[in-house]
């Protein structure tokens, strides 16, 4: 019996002994691509803000120690257990049911973990609401099912993206759900504020490698902020259950230089109108008001403005005298 429960354990050690070399080794030769779903990854996507750094350094350096302790601990003590107070093993049981001093350790250093874990969870979480001063503004709202987004500061009004076609992302190259028609732009190594809403039902903007993810709530304004360092093109989507079609709301921001965020702005900006010209009719009688000067009134009346570019008035000439008419004939007088 105790061969067989040998083998049995060296067996186990040997499946958990290949299952962390598989695991590890995935890690290793898994190349994460930047900004979208790796196929075959198991780690977090690569962070490209100081909030997804940071995020991503409490994972690994604080939460993952951590939880991996503890269910190595727990899976031995569950071990140690079945295996030493079985009833073949321990046929007569103990008497005791309480160990004060154990009941006290296994209450006490699970506060004390959670306490350690707190301190950097409350630094990291403040670090996600003091937001530094926002060098762009961009309004996201949530429609069921595409989002729109507004330029408040460089006066863009609200434009509509939608899911990209899978025929059009296949000739582009483009992941499928994850590209869309009208993308995003920020400058990069820019405070980026977004202000969420939904406009009919709760929707939530996320996008991973920015370590952001806020509700958008019909009828009420929540914000968030990134600040990407580096280069690139970024999905995200929507992260709550918001109908039918949910998984076609796919976020797509490029992170690009700020001379090229000044041109689509540029290029996406309304054009401001040109003044009409005027009327030719409209010119002339302009002109004509313009150049005529008012005459001052002197004593009740009225003075010829004399213009001294204007020709002296021609003399007029003497009229001849009108010649006198023929005299009508005299009627015959009655007899």
């Amino acid at each position: 019996m105790k061969s067989s429960f040998n083998g049995m354990r060296a067996r186990a050690a040997g499946a958990l002994a290949g299952a962390a070399a598989t695991f590890w080794s995935a890690a290793a030769f898994a190349a994460d691509t930047l900004g979208q779903p790796t196929n075959g990854a198991i780690d977090l996507q690569p962070g490209v803000t100081p909030l997804r750094h940071d995020a991503i350094w409490f994972h690994n350096v604080i939460l993952l120690p951590i939880i991996t302790a503890i269910v190595l601990l727990v899976l031995g003590l569950l071990g140690w257990i079945a295996i030493r107070y079985n009833k073949r093993a321990n046929p007569v049981p103990a008497k005791w049911s309480h160990n004060t001093p154990l009941e006290v350790v296994w209450t006490l250093v699970p506060v004390l973990i959670l306490v350690f874990i707190a301190i950097f969870s409350f630094k990291l979480l403040f670090a996600y609401n003091d937001m530094p001063k926002p060098d762009l503004t961009i309004k996201a709202t949530g429609y069921q099912w595409y989002w729109g987004y507004e330029y408040p500061d460089q006066k863009i009004p609200e434009f509509v993206s939608n899911i990209l076609p899978e025929d059009q992302a296949k000739a582009r190259g483009v992941p499928y759900k994850l590209a869309v028609t009208e993308p995003l732009y920020v400058p990069v190594n820019k405070v980026v504020r977004v202000q969420v809403t939904g406009a009919d039902v709760i929707h939530a903007f996320a996008v991973p490698s920015f370590g952001i993810i806020t509700d958008a709530v019909p009828g009420r304004l929540n914000e968030t902020w990134f600040k990407v360092d580096t280069p690139g093109i970024y999905y995200g989507s929507c992260r709550e259950l918001c109908g039918v079609d949910h998984a076609f709301m796919p976020i797509e921001v490029h992170a690009v230089s700020q001379a090229e965020f000044d041109a689509w702005v540029a290029k996406k900006a309304p054009k401001a109108a040109a003044p009409a010209a005027p009327a030719p009719d409209t010119v002339a009688a302009g002109s004509t008001a313009a150049a005529a000067v008012p005459a001052p009134a002197a004593a009740g009346k009225a003075t010829a403005t004399v213009n001294p570019a204007a020709p002296p008035p021609a003399t007029p000439e003497p009229k001849a005298p009108a010649a006198a008419a023929p005299a009508a004939p005299k009627a015959p007088a009655a007899k």
